[in-house]
């Protein structure tokens, strides 16, 4: 069984690779053939295959009719998807298929390699439970990833903000300006900017634009901020003043959450202490008179 499983393994890897190198030379052939020849661009393998249109997430979305969904269902997937950062149609269709499509591989992976053949109840179980929830996880995993980076680049953009606002800018061609600026250092929350800014020409009301964006991250940082842009301007308030004590707020949250965590590792030091360290103390220290006592015993019993 174990021969199987790693003549499986060592197929796929040498396929892969192969794939790979094959690939790598095309792509390495075409920019040679471009230098050489701007105007004639040969056709790769890649791109035979996406102009037949065969690729992974064509694939994948044939499988999205498989399972009933209700409307309430795709709002929701279509809502974590755009938490996630893919805002395109095809993503729910291919999040859908690959539902139904990875337990099937799954399956089909535990058949080849004979792992079904042990308990064919219980791996083909745990390969269709596994599949299905598998790309939930993976969403789950992208959104917490987002709303992490958004949540970390907020107190910069609100910074540039403040600086755009009081050099003599309104607050939408602040935002506008901040987007552009920092799209590369906070590409994420750069991304919602961008958003906002388009809701806004669109001609949506600045507020109901910026209560989007808190729904869209479901960041908290993120609610607080839009709440209190919302009253500084029913009630007429500085939004300059607003920004810059929400953003010292935030660095000084941070700078709590560091101190918390650094206070919390003398706790989480006691485990490794007590199962890996300690252990071998004792072994030290105390071996040498265990041997001892043990030769002494013989000599007596002796």
């Amino acid at each position: 069984m174990v021969l199987i499983v790693v003549a499986f393994i060592a197929a796929f890897l040498l396929i892969a690779s192969g794939g790979l190198l094959l690939f790598y030379r095309e792509a390495m052939l075409q920019r040679i053939a471009e230098v050489i020849n701007p105007q004639s661009k040969p056709k790769t393998l890649l791109s035979s295959f996406q102009d037949s249109g065969f690729s992974i997430g064509g694939v994948v979305k044939r499988f999205d009719s498989v399972l009933p969904k209700s409307q309430q269902e795709l709002s929701v997937v279509k809502q974590r998807l755009i938490r996630a950062g893919y805002r395109k149609e095809s993503t729910g269709k291919i999040f859908n298929g690959s539902k139904v499509a990875l337990p099937l591989v799954l399956c089909l992976a535990a058949l080849v390699t004979g792992l079904g053949s042990l308990s064919p109840f219980f791996v083909y179980a745990v390969c269709l439970g596994l599949g299905f929830l598998a790309p939930d996880f993976w969403l789950g995993r992208m959104i917490k990833k987002r709303q992490a980076k958004i949540r970390r680049g907020l107190p910069d953009v609100l910074d540039l903000l403040v600086i755009c606002i009081e050099a003599g800018l309104g607050l939408d061609q602040a935002t506008v300006r901040t987007s552009e600026e920092l799209v590369h250092a906070q590409p994420a929350l750069c991304d919602e900017l961008n958003v906002v800014v388009l809701e806004q020409r669109a001609g949506r009301p600045r507020q109901d634009t910026w209560k989007h964006l808190a729904e869209r991250t479901d960041v908290d940082c993120i609610r607080n901020l839009v709440t209190m842009m919302v009253q500084a301007e029913q009630f007429g308030t500085s939004i300059g003043k607003t920004l810059r004590t929400h953003s010292d707020t935030l660095r000084t949250q941070r700078i709590q959450q560091v101190e918390e965590m650094a206070a919390k590792t003398t706790i989480k030091l006691i485990f490794p202490l007590v199962l890996f360290i300690f252990p071998s103390l004792f072994l030290v220290t105390l071996g040498p008179a265990a041997i001892i006592m043990m030769e002494s015993f013989k000599s007596l019993m002796q």
